[in-house]
């Protein structure tokens, strides 16, 4: 064989070892894409059909579709899951058909209310229920009770968990009997919806002002809470079946002017740059004497499995002059924008955004053979006799 004999046979040997390399590369992706984990990210859109100035919860709203492609993007980034964006608009015949068609390993659920109704948050989670899917967050009692915010106060006084005292007005001429200062709070909304500084009252004339604005703007009750003029920490819990309180956070309120109420208003979360945003900074594992920082986490604890919260929530937390931690609003399906409390406390242990997500869908996963189980007790019971 000649050099030039030679040199085609090196070369042929050396395609057909590239074409073989190849192939194996192609067929070992394809066998990671057929066992990717397959999950649909469902989130509301009714903010599209509002206005800032028609919707006092609209920032809120609309933050959701941003956090539905973060967590899309954090997903995807490992090659290990598959991940569909699944716009919720209140047709659950079709949902329910796409999701069958689907059926993916899991869905994260991100809907936080329909049509601009916050009430119908547990309407998502309940189809996926009856469905038998399995889905990341609170399931619907535990959002239900969080959300109505005299029932979670009565969860949290029943389970013996310190909370201000408070009295629900379905009328601004309701009496009520709570020391002041007082703050009027929307009962039937999140995300500091209808919070201003307004909202702290030390007198009644300013509460009754303040409850018909407030009922008249959300159609629903107040709430008159005993104001805790203290410090205030958010407790961010995470996993499952049991959760562990993650570092705690406390907002740091020196930057606010002197005639603003030490609150973190719906300003303070959705405005960027607004003066509650900018006087309101939170900090990462805020000094504490260690008993006081003890005591925090424990009724933060005591909050979240009261209430029923599950896979992952914010407890906020004042803390009075005598040292006694009163638990203010439990937040199952808390906020997952990667620049929010929850994901920093969760980065300030070592977990990435990443990786926060992807616990949220093992931890929802875990729970499909508890839902094949229930089916199979199901079946086996069905034809027995009673």
């Amino acid at each position: 064989m000649d050099e030039a004999q030679a040199k085609r046979s090196q070369l042929e040997e050396a395609q057909a070892r590239r074409s073989q390399l190849e192939e194996a590369q192609a067929k070992r992706s394809q066998r990671r894409k057929l066992q990717a984990i397959d999950v649909a990210i469902l989130y509301n859109v009714d903010f599209t059909d509002a206005t800032p100035a028609g919707d006092t919860a609209y920032e809120s709203r609309a933050t959701v579709q941003s956090v539905a492609f973060d967590v899309e993007a954090a997903l995807i980034a490992d090659g290990a899951h598959t991940a569909t964006l699944i716009p919720v608009e209140g047709d659950f015949a079709e949902l329910r058909a796409r999701l069958e068609a689907q059926s993916p390993a899991c869905v994260f659920n991100l809907c936080e209310s329909l049509g601009g109704d916050a009430r119908l948050e547990t309407v998502l989670p309940t189809v996926l229920d009856l469905m038998g899917l399995p889905y990341t967050g609170s399931p619907p009692p535990a959002l239900s009770a969080a959300l109505y915010k005299d029932r979670v106060k009565a969860r949290l006084i029943e389970a013996g968990v310190p909370t201000p005292r408070g009295v629900l007005l379905h009328s601004a001429d309701d009496p009520f009997d709570v020391p002041y200062p007082v703050i009027v709070k929307p009962s039937r909304e999140d995300g500091s919806a209808g919070i201003t500084a307004k909202s702290v009252c030390h007198d009644e004339a300013s509460v009754r002002a303040r409850a018909f604005d407030v009922i008249d703007a959300f159609k629903a009750p107040v709430l008159v809470e005993q104001f805790i003029d203290g410090r205030e920490f958010n407790v961010a819990m995470l996993g499952y079946p049991q959760a562990r309180v993650l570092p705690l956070q406390e907002i740091d309120f020196s930057a606010l002017p002197d005639d603003r109420p030490k609150i973190v208003s719906y300003d303070a979360k959705w405005l960027t740059g607004s003066i509650d945003d900018l006087g309101t900074q939170p900090v990462i594992m805020p000094q504490l004497p260690p008993a006081i920082a003890a005591r925090i986490r424990r009724v933060a604890s005591d909050a979240f499995r009261a209430v029923g919260v599950r896979d992952y929530g914010r407890v906020d937390v004042r803390l009075s002059s005598n040292g006694t931690p009163y638990v203010v609003d439990v937040n199952p399906n808390c906020d997952l924008s990667p620049d929010a409390g929850f994901a920093r406390a969760a980065n300030s242990v070592g977990i990435d955004y990443p990786a926060l997500m992807r616990l949220l869908v093992r931890y929802a996963r875990s729970r499909r053979k508890e839902i094949v189980g229930t089916r199979e007790a199901r079946t086996a019971t069905s034809g027995r006799d009673r």
